[in-house]
């Protein structure tokens, strides 16, 4: 009889015991095989994946937050340049070809391949609060893949260096000037209290001047081409900025100016496999990154400085804590998954593919422009790469276009009135109008219709006079050639 007894309570254990890890497994989401159930996610899973499968015939695409067509429950099309119609089908052949914003959707179908690695979907509480457990506003787990990052491109040291989280390259960029300029800043071996001076070499990218004058202190001034400036004193502090590789030529620029009174912010975000060969780990006093061209993502804001001096570092924290009072935890989380995803396979897939995407478009487009003796491009010179063990060319972000004609003393005048082709002005960029400034990194559609405008423009160089764009049985033939692709 106590056998008996004994047995049945074993078995009302074993049954309790059953019966409670179930209800666990299914309180917390797991179903049948240890499979994980969506709960609450499940609604917002399922608009994700319906938004993402709309095909906007392959020329644009549907966004959560994107655009919604008239019923309030289909998410509209939001087309590539030269696309529109409800579904992108449409071919506009009057459109202008945009090869003036930096949007780098070069890399879009790496991330379309990717996208189960790469999708993020948090509770509505993620993250309310103003900063991490540890009372800091940048996660420790960011920082550590952003150190990897580089590690495994070998194009940055970041042993022994501290890093600061920004709301992109352009918050980061005017804090280390702040940070610089500062009139207790340990940097210089000067007396002087008259303002810094901040100096750049032509061409460089507008927003150094744009954003210095309109951030107006005490403690700097914008003084422009730094071949101009008069140190006659001995006791002006300066302060350069060096753009490598350069936007807009692709230069691998050096600090033009060296000594106690002189420092220097390397702006390094195109410092990447994709758009140049990596010689060295660059070792700067203070260089700045970010997520924009590393990974694509320009619009999740957020970039970072890799800073040797511990005052300065404090210093443009500070600016970063005081302007913006820390950076974005749903950034921080993004660029977290983003770059979870750059370091598998120790960064093979990503530099592959943006460098050979980035390459084959180089070379086309050089190939194209070798035919005219109108357009010219800079110079290409190939360099040691360590990450991809070999010597190779570069793969810019941008062409540098020069029109050699004397006539053509306004070059993006000529592109637009000629082939409709928008870049940017070289007076944007400190440079003469003769130049022009083609971005290569925005989505194929772009470069396409780039590449068929100048093909067309330049097979037109033998004609005596200046060819006006007209829209052309070309320009649908170009559209049913790349449909067959």
């Amino acid at each position: 009889m106590a056998k008996l007894q004994q047995r049945s309570y074993v078995l009302c254990l074993a049954f309790s015991v059953a019966v409670n890890l179930y209800l666990i497994l299914n309180l917390y989401g797991h179903g049948a095989g240890g499979q994980w159930e969506l709960s609450w996610s499940r609604r917002a899973a399922e608009e994700a994946e319906h938004v993402a499968a709309v095909p906007c015939s392959g020329h644009g695409r549907a966004y959560l937050d994107g655009l919604v067509l008239d019923d309030g429950k289909q998410p509209g099309c939001e087309c590539n340049s030269c696309f529109g119609g409800s579904d992108c089908s449409q071919f506009l052949t009057d459109c202008e070809s945009n090869a003036d914003s930096g949007d780098p959707f070069f890399l879009e179908p790496f991330w379309m391949e990717h996208a189960s690695e790469s999708a993020i979907l948090v509770a509505g509480w993620h993250r309310m609060g103003y900063t991490f457990s540890d009372k800091s506003y940048i996660s420790q787990e960011l920082e550590r893949l952003i150190r990897k990052v580089h590690d495994i491109a070998g194009n940055a040291v970041t042993q022994g260096r501290y890093i600061v989280i920004g709301a992109g390259s352009t918050h980061l960029i005017n804090a280390a000037v702040q940070a610089l300029s500062s009139s207790s800043t340990d940097n210089f071996n000067s007396s002087s209290s008259s303002p810094a001076s901040i100096v750049v070499t032509i061409p460089y990218y507008a927003l150094y001047e744009t954003q210095t004058e309109y951030f107006q202190s005490v403690n700097y001034k914008f003084e422009g081409d730094g071949s101009l400036l008069n140190l006659s004193s001995g006791t002006k502090r300066v302060i350069e900025f060096v753009t490598a590789p350069n936007n807009p030529d692709g230069k691998l620029n050096k600090a033009n100016f060296q000594g106690p009174n002189s420092a220097a912010i390397f702006d390094r975000v195109y410092y990447w496999p994709h758009f140049t060969p990596i010689p060295t780990p660059a070792n700067d006093d203070v260089m700045v990154f970010s997520i924009s061209k590393l990974t694509g993502h320009a619009g999740t804001r957020l970039g970072w400085a890799v800073i040797k001096d511990e005052a300065v570092y404090q210093r443009m924290l500070q600016h970063t804590l005081i302007s913006n009072l820390g950076i974005s935890r749903d950034a921080q989380l993004r660029a977290m998954k983003l770059l979870n995803v750059v370091v598998e396979g120790g960064g093979k897939e990503i530099f592959e593919f943006g460098y050979t995407t980035m390459r084959k478009r180089w070379e086309k487009l050089k190939n194209t422009l070798s035919l005219s003796n109108r357009f010219s491009l800079q110079k290409d010179e190939p360099l040691f790469c360590t990450f991809f063990q070999k010597r190779r060319g570069p793969s810019p972000a941008y062409a540098w276009v020069k029109c050699e004609r004397e006539e053509d003393v306004d070059c993006y005048k000529v592109l637009q009135e000629e082939a409709n082709v928008y870049g940017r002005r070289g007076s944007v960029f400190g440079a003469e109008d003769r130049y022009v400034r083609l971005a290569l990194i925005r989505s194929q559609d772009d470069f396409d219709i780039l590449l068929h405008r100048l093909n067309q423009l330049v097979s037109k160089e033998d004609d005596s006079q200046p060819q006006t764009y007209i829209n052309n049985v070309t320009t649908h033939e170009f559209l049913r050639r790349k449909s067959r692709k």
